[in-house]
């Protein structure tokens, strides 16, 4: 898909992890796996709540080397 779309594109890849705050330690294999098979540029974390913590999404950046893009905040209370 990647090479796909650079072929298509002359835009820079860009390869994003996204990751569901809820994720715990196992996130961190994740993402060393992920990145073992695709280079990621950034990570997305999606459904950061009150019960949510995604602190897991800073030991990935940390360790891995890769940026925080975009952090989600779920949805509002109504």
């Amino acid at each position: 898909m990647r090479r796909i779309a650079a072929a298509k594109s002359k835009a820079p890849p860009r390869s994003v992890l996204i990751m569901d705050a809820v994720t715990g330690q196992n996130g961190l294999e994740q993402a060393r796996q992920f990145t073992k098979a695709v280079p990621i540029t950034g990570l997305v974390l999606t459904k950061l709540d009150g019960t949510a913590k995604g602190g897991i999404v800073i030991a990935i950046a940390k360790e891995l080397g890769i940026p925080i893009r975009y952090v989600g905040v779920g949805e509002p209370d109504e």
